[in-house]
């Protein structure tokens, strides 16, 4: 068990998260449809501070990795952030950029995702005005509606990069839909992406890198026979209980744990009210744990009076409502409780384990959104065999930087 350090802290086993990269390009090496082996395969998505990770030193311990090719962010500043960062390796910003930000992203030679002629224009006069050629991935809207021409506008978009001398047709892509392996949409979305990419061929057209395939689309086999894979969630090891069912040897492993400590103990007799409105009365005598995490760390509101925690091995139960700051569990039932003592919100404690899915299903919400909402009052503890660093602000500090 992690020492108790912090008030709060979310401990990240980078060991882990590159096992999980090893896991996730042996996926893709086994799949029968891949066509290019032993070539980069790995478009790491690191977007939202890589799922509340921290971008910066999950590309840093990743950077280096068989199969990986570079990394997926969200936008321009995410990009600029590992760029700042020292991160050599290829940055793909999935989004859209805004007018204001082509100069930036030219100029750190940041691969751009386009979705128009008006994007094509700007980042052309801005290649022009700064002598350089700046990679470009062209978007295509095969059914999720969000970003992205449709294909016979992607046809005509894709001409206008392939004739322009000052950008480079680097990519075609598509974001795959279902969050189900393995779903029927999906595969419509992979067919109508390989007709774009035939089409454009038979006009001597082809990017180096074409993409689809998200987490679900990758373990459902779909996609896997173009040249890059984009996992995000699953690099972290944040699979829900219907993907373990469908793929029981995946073997992924959960990198984020959250943990606080005992504060504050008190005996409480019964008909005692607990926290704002009284929302929970102690029904007989029992004590009462303060923790110094809320919901300004990411700690769902919705925990209220039906999440948990464990405690010395023991599951201890969320108490009252979970305030901004202090959160309180009963631990009448488990022995010898101290104020020190390590809470674990998320991660294991001995025989027991909460998983994220388990917290994500408890409040009615997925993975993403509990590690995407961990506050910036939380340290993050950075572990690698048995030498740990801290991430404080942007710094990092402790055992000589990431060992």
């Amino acid at each position: 068990m992690t020492a108790a350090r912090h008030r709060v802290w979310a401990d990240v086993d980078l060991g882990a998260l590159k096992r999980n990269l090893a896991r996730v390009v042996a996926c893709v090496e086994a799949s029968p449809s891949r066509r290019t082996p032993g070539a980069p395969c790995v478009m790491a998505v690191v977007k939202a501070d890589a799922y509340g990770h921290g971008a910066v030193p999950v590309a840093r311990a990743l950077v280096g990795e068989p199969g990986l090719w570079g990394f997926g962010v969200g936008d321009s500043n995410e990009a600029l952030e590992l760029c700042a960062a020292g991160i050599r390796a290829p940055i793909l910003t999935l989004g859209t950029i805004i007018e204001d930000e082509v100069p930036a992203v030219v100029s750190h030679d940041v691969r751009v995702c386009i979705h128009s002629m008006d994007r094509i224009r700007s980042l052309e006069r801005e290649a022009q005005r700064q002598g350089r050629r700046p990679s470009v991935h062209l978007m295509v809207d095969t059914g999720m509606g969000r970003l992205g021409a449709h294909p016979p506008r992607a046809a005509e978009l894709a001409r206008a990069v392939a004739e322009s001398p000052w950008l480079e047709f680097e990519g075609l892509a598509t974001h795959s839909s279902p969050t189900r392996p393995g779903h029927p949409f999906a595969r419509m979305q992979h067919e109508r992406l390989a007709e774009l990419v035939a089409t454009l061929e038979a006009e001597g057209i082809r990017p180096r890198l074409i993409h689809m395939a998200n987490t679900a689309a990758m373990l459902g086999d779909i996609g896997l026979d173009f040249d890059l894979v984009r996992p995000g969630i699953a690099l972290y090891g944040v699979v829900g209980p219907d993907v373990l069912r469908a793929f029981p040897d995946i073997g992924l492993e959960p990198v984020l744990s959250l943990r606080t400590q005992v504060v504050y103990l008190k005996d409480v007799p019964a008909n005692t009210p607990i926290g704002y409105n009284g929302t929970h009365v102690t029904s007989a005598p029992t004590r009462i744990a303060t923790v110094p995490v809320g919901y300004d760390d990411g700690l769902s509101y919705r925990l209220s009076n039906c999440g948990s925690a464990l405690v010395r091995g023991q599951t201890a139960p969320i108490v009252g409502s979970v305030s901004m700051d202090y959160t309180m569990l009963d631990v009448g039932h488990i022995a010898d409780v101290q104020v020190g003592d390590t809470v674990t919100l998320i991660g294991k404690d001995g025989d027991e384990s909460i998983g994220l899915s388990d917290v994500a299903s408890l409040v009615g919400t997925i993975p993403y959104e509990i590690v995407c909402s961990i506050g910036k009052r939380v340290r993050h503890v950075y572990r690698r065999a048995d030498v740990a660093a801290e991430r404080v602000g942007d710094e990092e500090i402790g055992g000589g930087g990431i060992a």
